[in-house]
């Protein structure tokens, strides 16, 4: 039985100093990731210290918000509605954990090409999300 990602509700982000302009970059439509301004690596989560050269000359920069499936796994036994977790690994070459929406959960597939959504969160936060690319 093929079953589509329905919209659920999502629990607001709790928002620190050090992610509040990750925040206001999805409230803005944006997807932002660090970046090491001394050895010049992408990281993701978006931390304050590079964990590839221990500096903390970090900054955010937008991603283009396009990459492909690298791992993922369908959840139907935990709620009323079936979605998908996965690993997407962005263009950018950093891989970050996230959903899947807006699809055919039976025909997602490791090495999918999947694009940047935002799905509004309780209190009306912005989370990035992704579906299959069109």
């Amino acid at each position: 039985m093929t079953t589509m990602a329905q919209d659920r509700t999502w629990p607001a982000p709790v928002v620190y100093p050090d992610n509040a302009e990750f925040w206001a970059g999805t409230a803005a439509g944006q997807l932002l990731v660090r970046h090491c301004e001394d050895c010049g690596k992408p990281h993701w989560y978006p931390r304050t210290q590079c964990p590839f050269c221990m500096s903390d000359r970090t900054a955010f920069k937008p991603a283009a918000g396009k990459g492909a499936i690298y791992s993922f796994t369908v959840c139907r036994r935990v709620g009323p509605v079936p979605y998908a977790m996965a690993y997407v690994r962005l263009d950018e070459g950093v891989t970050m954990m996230t959903n899947i929406v807006d699809c055919d959960l039976d025909a997602l597939a490791i090495g999918q090409r999947v694009e940047l959504v935002f799905k509004a969160a309780e209190g009306g936060a912005m989370l990035p999300m992704f579906r299959p690319a069109g």
